[in-house]
């Protein structure tokens, strides 16, 4: 865990409601894919964000989502337009990705949730991992996908990667999958057992897939989620 002075370099819209911000810290800080850092907005006041991007790139990079009626985001990106630099503490988190293991991959995102599971799967990229990677991102609204051509190329480039985005209230033209993510995942395995699953998303979700994936035969020491600290 490190705290450290960082320039904010970007703030630009990805939807509507979800805005990419890119910090360069005043020097490289180690940190573990799939890990989160504090916004220090003052000595009492932290909060934290999933990072989207991995420790081989100079930039940090945050999906920070929200609307103005949300104060929890929009008094965090309020900081950041008001500040040229920022105090952030980078490393925090124990759902970070566990490149050893040799068991195949579940990333599961709802809504901005995706930004933990970007951090892993670019690493997973990166690493040439060969074994079977699935990647779930569940949304409301296909609108939401801001990164699906991305992610579709990114399934594209290794047999082994799959990617399947979920839309709870698809449009007419939709042909992909609809509903709740997490039933989706239960609906494709008959057992959970193998896989480390690495997942993000609000607190009621954490609570609802991890009882639903312990039932299905997943391990919970191969869950991973910061959500199960505090539920």
């Amino acid at each position: 865990m490190s705290k450290i002075r960082c320039t904010v370099d970007q703030l630009s819209p990805l939807t509507s409601g979800v805005t990419r911000v890119l910090l360069t810290p005043e020097h490289p800080v180690p940190y573990q894919p799939g890990q989160y850092l504090q916004i220090w907005l003052s000595d009492d006041d932290k909060r934290p964000f999933s990072i989207a991007s991995t420790p081989a790139q100079a930039q940090l990079e945050l999906h920070i989502g929200g609307a103005v009626t949300d104060p929890y985001a929009s008094q965090a990106l309020a900081h950041l337009q008001q500040h040229a630099e920022i105090t952030a503490e980078v490393g925090l988190g124990q759902a970070f990705w566990r490149e050893d293991s040799q068991n195949p991959i579940i990333l599961l995102a709802g809504g901005t949730g995706f930004s933990y599971v970007y951090s892993i799967a670019q690493a997973i990229a990166a690493a040439a991992v060969k074994r079977p990677v699935f990647l779930y991102w569940g949304v409301r609204d296909q609108s939401a996908l801001y990164h699906l051509a991305e992610l579709q190329q990114w399934a594209d480039t290794d047999a082994h990667y799959r990617f399947i985005p979920v839309v709870q209230n698809p449009d007419t033209d939709w042909q992909g999958r609809s509903g709740l993510v997490h039933e989706a995942v239960l609906a494709d395995f008959v057992s959970l057992e193998a896989y480390d699953i690495y997942l993000a998303g609000p607190f009621a979700m954490a609570g609802v897939v991890r009882s639903a994936f312990l039932e299905q035969g997943g391990k919970r020491e191969q869950m991973f989620a910061d959500a199960f600290a505090y539920i």
